[in-house]
């Protein structure tokens, strides 16, 4: 049923039973006419799709929202799977500077494109060819994106390997390192997207002062293919196509990113970086990476663009470090004894103006007392800084893990998510692999306004949670453990059975799954309120004397 909302989405035409019956079966799914139908019938009843006479569907804007949302675990392969799909899509031509190249699409207000305007000038962008088109108020701007050199780089006989998308660290115009990443294999996310928030942005410094942060992209090619992929690029600069960072020799470590024997890595401006410059000056402004395909004649000349980044000469000594590796070495510190209360916990760390707290602690209090379950614990800790600010650290979930493997249980932090809740219903909505990120998702969440845990006290909401898994064997081993834990204050929401589905997110085969809420829910809801946040997880190991239980 999802791959049939996806199909409507697709297409804007009415789709009858046989043709969506040949679509499926072009992505592995073999069903007939009859069962499409069955399956329809479903569709039109949850309102997700409308028949139109007797020609077939169109999908609802329920619909759509419901390809965002349900089966998160199939949508962590689809995002990478639509990559794939706009690579070999892509048909634009170096030479003629015919075809089509993948786009980005972004709504913003027309104040707005001067801001946009000066990020092309600077040459923070893969072209400086984009397309304007007023809709009411506002302006629909589509700039092409650097999966469209993925695709050209494909069709040049080149197997290409998108592998992260993430933030670059600028220095005196030279890109330095990435300071984070996120897998295109491992996140519900578009990778690039979830570094869009304002503030985790800084393209606008890189513009006036020559440092900050600005979106970019990895990918892998063979060694024996850098000499053809140099060419290609060279011809694509001539068109105006281009945004490469560096091309890195065989095996070298390109921006603090590690590199195989015999593979070369490729470094490229994120494609929306314009449109992050004017969202970090104040605009709302909604991003979609990869949104579709477009003639290239059809986009127009922005402005002619100077480079203003040098090329980096030296590879970068600092890695990128990836957030299980510093989860399991603070895990292996734990040790928190449920029975006695004492010992040390790992600890997110959040940071307010002082003249916040009291009214930041109420709304904490407010979320403990009202969705206790919410919350992993209600231990909290006041933190003095300098500056006028206040530090207030919260119990994180990780804890949990340390407990569990103290006990000899081999508990596996797996995903970081978003979790719906609607009355009775619990479900993931986004999910990103532990493994596959170099900064907590929960803090990513918070910083683009995904959560509404205050609203979840009412009614419907999102709330942050994540989940592990141990060994099926150890389950009833590990039921014993948490429910000290849960005597102790600390809340797991469900543990499931072998092999079961948890709130949608898939768990490994021979493998059972346990989710906790996010600690940082209750510093969500602060937020929530209009009270200026930094949150940062898994941030270091405290004792749990040093927290108090708010009341």
């Amino acid at each position: 049923m999802m791959e049939i909302l996806r199909i409507l989405s697709e297409h804007e035409e009415i789709l009858g039973a046989k043709a969506i019956a040949r679509e499926l079966k072009k992505k592995g799914y073999d069903l007939g006419e009859r069962a499409v139908r069955y399956h329809m019938r479903i569709l039109d009843e949850k309102g997700f799709t409308k028949r139109i006479g007797y020609s077939g569907r169109k999908i609802t804007k329920k619909g759509l929202k419901e390809i965002e949302k349900g089966l998160v675990y199939d949508q962590v392969d689809f995002i990478f799977s639509k990559f794939e799909e706009m690579i070999h899509q892509t048909s634009f031509n170096p030479i003629t500077g015919k075809g089509k190249v993948v786009i980005n699409t972004s709504m913003t207000p027309q104040e707005a494109l001067p801001i946009i305007k000066k990020a092309f000038k600077e040459g923070l962008c893969v072209s400086p060819y984009a397309r304007l088109e007023k809709i009411d108020e506002n302006y629909k701007i589509m700039t092409v994106c650097g999966t469209t050199i993925d695709g050209l780089l494909l069709k040049e006989g080149i197997p290409i390997i998108p592998t992260f998308a993430g933030l670059v660290e600028i220095e005196d115009h030279t890109p330095r390192r990435f300071t984070e990443l996120i897998a295109y294999k491992k996140t519900s996310m578009m990778p690039l997207e979830a570094f869009t928030a304002g503030e985790m942005t800084s393209v606008l410094d890189v513009i006036e002062y020559g440092e900050g942060r600005i979106p970019a992209n990895f990918r892998l090619i063979p060694e024996t293919g850098r000499e053809k992929a140099l060419r290609l690029l060279d011809k694509l600069q001539r068109m105006k196509i281009g945004g490469v960072i560096k091309v890195g020799e065989a095996g070298e470590n390109l921006l603090g990113i590690p590199v195989d024997d015999g593979m070369v890595g490729i470094a490229i401006i994120g494609g929306i970086t314009p449109i992050c410059a004017a969202q970090e000056a104040g605009y709302d402004i909604n991003i979609k990476m990869a949104e579709s395909l477009l003639e290239f004649n059809k986009l127009d000349l922005i402005t002619h663009p100077r480079r203003l980044l040098k090329e980096p000469k030296t590879p970068s000594r600092e890695k990128v470090g990836i957030l299980l590796t510093k989860a399991w070495n603070l895990i292996q510190q734990v040790d928190f004894d449920p029975d006695t209360i004492t010992g040390k916990v790992i600890a997110n760390i959040s940071i307010l103006k002082r003249e916040d707290l009291d009214r930041a602690l109420e709304i904490i209090q407010e979320v403990c007392e009202e969705k206790p379950e919410y919350s992993t614990s209600p231990y909290f800790r006041i933190i003095e800084l300098e500056d006028g600010k206040v530090g207030i650290a919260s119990v994180c979930s990780l804890t949990v893990d340390g407990v569990l493997i103290n006990q000899g249980i081999m508990s596996t932090p797996t995903y970081s998510g978003l979790l719906e809740i609607k009355d009775d219903m619990r479900r993931f909505v986004e999910l990103t692999a532990y493994n596959g990120s170099s900064v907590e998702p929960h803090e990513i969440y918070i910083s683009k306004g995904m959560t509404s845990v205050y609203d979840s006290l009412t009614g419907s909401g999102r709330i942050m949670a994540s989940l592990r898994e141990i060994p099926y064997i150890a389950r009833e081993e590990a039921l014993e453990v948490i429910e000290k834990l849960r005597g102790s204050g600390l809340t797991i929401l469900k543990v499931g059975r072998t092999n079961e589905i948890l709130y949608n997110a898939k768990v490994g085969r021979y493998k059972v799954g346990i989710v906790t809420p996010g600690g940082l829910n209750p510093l969500a809801a602060v937020k929530e309120n209009g009270i200026e946040v930094k949150v940062k997880a898994v941030e270091s190991l405290m004792e749990i004397s040093n927290f108090f239980i708010i009341k």
